[in-house]
């Protein structure tokens, strides 16, 4: 007799509380194999396909395309051990060991692209299995009470807690979350359940205007949910102004020999270097003279710390939003490796494809906004980082040069930076090098 298995939504990690369901890819009635994606979903940093950690019949899907589900919500249950499996091919051996009605631990999360789903339709269910299966099969909209399973249902892994982030908004605004009733799963207090207790707190009494008062017109204007990519990146940039002293200082540089050498280093053959790359391995040269730069800051310790590795975000803006892709150990790389990596990411970026492990864990953000046209910006630092170099277009201007005025091609660099963890001359140390390197990139080699 086959046992029923409940797969919950697991937690993608990096505190992530929920996911919207992107495209199914399994259907009522497919014979799934262990550690098969069963689900596109997307989170507030990357699209995921979710492997389940069970094998056999889908009997049936909660939620809908679109939904957006908390973490330990019902995703799918599958019959493990249903007798409709003997039509579908045999499991390798190496899989067969792992059936049953234990789960294998999941794989791993990130699209694999490289792999196609695998899914195997079966005839409809006979009645050699239990009635509860066949009861399942239509696929539902909405969570709702799951099929009686022939068998107690096994967990699909730990009852989810209460989330760091949903922790830190009560613990700031003064909410005691003892005194609130979760809407997730099991009780689970969400981050929406502390804004609805903010939002009663703030609203003002009701007043009962005069007879004769027109009503008011009711709100107008298209309205778009502040969820997923954008949501993560407003309270992202919310919590940066609200905890991080920032200050920005610039200068304009003369990038004319910088732009002279990138010039010949493409003319010598092989891949093409990127202003971008030149820009990034001057950073890691001037981080390493000034590593205040390259720190965070511990609030509940009161310490600040320092990395010792740098790795470099770069913002990139895809229709999805704005994305901040991470290249690991940038320190150790040339401009070629770091012109590669920049293009692998930035597409990775443009096409849906990047791993939750490629948006986090940067130190330094390098923000290249001259490709919008635009000459300055005080950007929001990528909390928890402590600083950003923002880089303008480098166009034709008038300058000074050797005595006399010239045109020579110009950007403008500006640096943010959390005053926490530097003063006011550290940060101008850094930013002077960077435009020194910019200008004369010779200055660069004395360090290499």
């Amino acid at each position: 007799m086959p046992q029923v298995m409940e797969f919950k939504l697991p937690d993608l990690g990096e505190g992530l509380t929920e996911a919207e369901i992107v495209r199914w890819l399994v259907a009522v009635g497919d014979v799934v194999a262990i550690d098969q994606p069963v689900v596109e979903v997307e989170t507030a940093k990357a699209m995921v396909e979710v492997p389940c950690p069970y094998g056999g019949v889908v009997t049936a899907r909660f939620g809908e395309e679109g939904q957006e589900l908390p973490v330990g919500a019902p995703l799918i249950t599958v019959a493990v051990g249903a007798a409709s499996l003997t039509e579908a091919p045999a499991a390798p051996a190496a899989e067969a060991e792992g059936s049953g009605s234990a789960p294998r631990p999941l794989i791993g999360y990130g699209s694999d692209h490289s792999r196609p789903a695998r899914r195997r339709r079966v005839r409809p269910v006979t009645a050699a299995v239990s009635a509860p299966v066949v009861a399942a099969a239509p696929v539902v909209a909405a969570p709702v009470a799951p099929v009686a399973p022939a068998a107690p249902v096994a967990p699909a892994g730990p009852v989810p807690v209460i989330s760091p982030l949903v922790r830190k908004l009560a613990k700031d605004n003064g909410v005691d979350l003892r005194a609130l009733h979760g809407s997730g799963p099991e009780g689970l207090i969400l981050r929406a359940d502390v804004e609805a207790a903010l939002a009663a707190l703030r609203a003002p009494e009701p007043v009962t205007p005069p007879v004769s008062a027109p009503a008011a017109p009711a709100a107008r204007g298209e309205r778009i949910p502040l969820k997923g990519v954008r949501g993560a990146v407003a309270e992202k940039l919310s919590r940066s102004r609200r905890e991080i002293p920032d200050a920005t200082c610039w200068v304009d540089a003369d990038a004319t020999e910088l732009m002279a050498a990138r010039a010949a280093m493409n003319a010598v053959g092989g891949p093409k270097i990127s202003v971008l790359a030149l820009l990034a391995r001057i950073c890691t040269a001037a981080l390493a003279r000034y590593p205040e730069l390259n720190s965070t800051v511990d609030l509940e310790a009161k310490e600040i710390v320092r990395l010792p590795a740098v790795h470099l975000s770069f913002a990139a803006q895809t229709e999805r939003g704005l994305m901040v892709p991470v290249v690991r150990d940038a320190q150790d790389r040339n401009p070629e490796s770091l012109s590669a990596e920049f293009a692998r990411l930035t597409e990775l970026a443009r096409t849906g494809k990047l791993a939750p492990a490629d948006l986090t864990g940067g130190t330094f953000t390098l923000n290249n906004y001259g490709v919008f046209g635009v000459d300055g910006s005080t950007p929001i630092i990528n909390h928890p980082e402590a600083a950003m170099l923002g880089l303008g277009r480098i166009i034709p201007k008038p300058w000074v040069h050797q005595g006399e005025l010239a045109v020579r091609q110009v950007v403008q660099l500006s640096l943010t930076f959390d005053h926490r963890v530097c003063d006011g001359g550290t940060a101008g140390g850094f930013l002077r090098y960077v435009a020194d390197c910019v200008e004369s990139p010779a200055v660069l080699l004395r360090s290499l």
